[in-house]
């Protein structure tokens, strides 16, 4: 009789597992949903995501927390971040120091007043209206040269390609090209017209250079394409296409981005040219702008400042993605003294406090100054805060 009414043991079990996999799954679905609920207030409500940046990611640094590179007092010292690495030069020797402030590479480089460019793991130095410039892939010296002339800009694509803008010649600009081994490729002379910026293409086919003419009565901008295969075979029929913008529209920057875009900033705004047109993508009219940048990977950054009461403002950094014109925002309580870019990172000078978002419109890191932050290098991975008498890493 005993046996009849006893549950058997099986069923016992199973009842066990049973109950083991609704906790489980109970346990999950509340995971879940608090995940979902701190998602939503981090990405909604700017007083939890500063606390959970702070606190919880450990995205604020103060000053007294960083590692320090001491500079010669008395000695004139330029640093620029590229890559992994902030280098100094100084005394024609380029000492380059990685996040922990180890040195590890000392270069001699012969240049006292330096024009920087980097991309990738590229770096090209020239001397401001001198004749010599080096280019230093990681932590070498990759080769070096002399050009005729004045040297007026330097410029490196992701691939080693080198350009660099002369000028002090019988003509008004020429371009002279080298591939990534040094080699020489061509020149392009300009005659009548300023380059004032060039940017050779991510599959190293184009080199577009934007130039201005002043000779007239109105300012004309135009936007040179070269075929850079084309100039070794034929070079007299280099050049595939010559955009010109409207009378008295000033260009300052140009820069080659995915798929062959050029992102073209003029002083009133920001075009683009993509299949063979150039159309405008962001207008400055009836903004407020304090700052514009093109210097990013496939976006584009500007700054609005908006008033928040009378003697306040706040700013808007708009980041606009190059393919999808999508924008995102990033606003802080306050005026930008001047805003840094390069890669995938947009460091913002506050003042005393500097604090770096990337292109998605997130915080990376912050740094908290105990004095006036003058200077700011920054690249993907590494920044330096520059001051007088010392360099401080904030790695990214």
């Amino acid at each position: 009789m005993r046996d009849y009414w006893e549950e058997p043991e099986t069923e016992t079990k199973s009842k066990k597992i049973n109950a083991k996999k609704i906790i489980l799954s109970i346990a999950i679905s509340i995971l879940v949903v608090a995940i979902i609920v701190v998602v939503a207030l981090y990405i909604t409500n700017n007083e939890f995501r500063n606390w959970i940046d702070v606190e919880i990611l450990r995205k604020e640094i103060s000053q007294d927390k960083v590692t320090t590179i001491e500079l010669d007092e008395g000695e004139s010292s330029s640093i620029y971040a590229f890559n992994k690495y902030i280098g100094i030069l100084s005394k024609n020797k380029l000492s380059l120091y990685s996040s922990t402030g180890q040195e590890e590479a000392n270069l001699e480089i012969q240049i006292t007043n330096p024009l920087f460019d980097s991309a990738n793991r590229f770096l090209v130095i020239g001397e401001s209206n001198g004749q010599k410039f080096y280019v230093i892939e990681d932590k070498e010296v990759a080769w070096n040269s002399e050009i005729e002339g004045n040297i007026s800009k330097v410029y490196v694509n992701k691939n080693g390609y080198v350009a660099v803008i002369i000028s002090g010649t019988s003509h008004k600009s020429v371009i002279q090209v080298f591939d990534p081994s040094g080699t020489a490729l061509f020149k392009k002379y300009l005659p009548s017209t300023v380059a004032v910026d060039v940017s050779i293409s991510n599959d190293n086919k184009y080199l577009a250079i934007a130039e201005i003419d002043t000779s007239g009565t109105v300012i004309q901008s135009n936007i040179r394409i070269i075929s850079i295969e084309m100039t070794k075979t034929n070079p007299s029929n280099s050049e595939v296409n010559n955009y010109k913008s409207k009378q008295n529209k000033l260009i300052v920057n140009i820069d080659y981005q995915d798929r062959d875009r050029i992102v073209c900033m003029y002083t009133d705004g920001i075009n683009i040219i993509e299949n063979d047109q150039e159309s405008v993508i962001f207008e400055n009219a009836d903004k407020k702008i304090t700052a514009q940048s093109i210097d990013l990977e496939n976006y584009f950054v500007t700054v609005e400042e908006e008033s928040s009461g009378i003697f306040s403002a706040n700013s808007i950094i708009n980041i606009i993605d190059v393919e999808s014109r999508n924008t995102q925002n990033y606003t802080v309580d306050t005026s930008i003294k001047q805003i840094y870019t390069k890669g995938n990172i947009i460091a913002l000078n506050l003042g005393t406090e500097v604090e770096f978002i990337n292109t998605g419109g997130w915080l990376v890191k912050r740094y908290i100054a105990n004095q006036e932050v003058t200077n700011v290098t920054v690249s993907d991975n590494i920044a330096g805060i520059v001051y007088r008498d010392k360099v401080e890493i904030i790695n990214l």
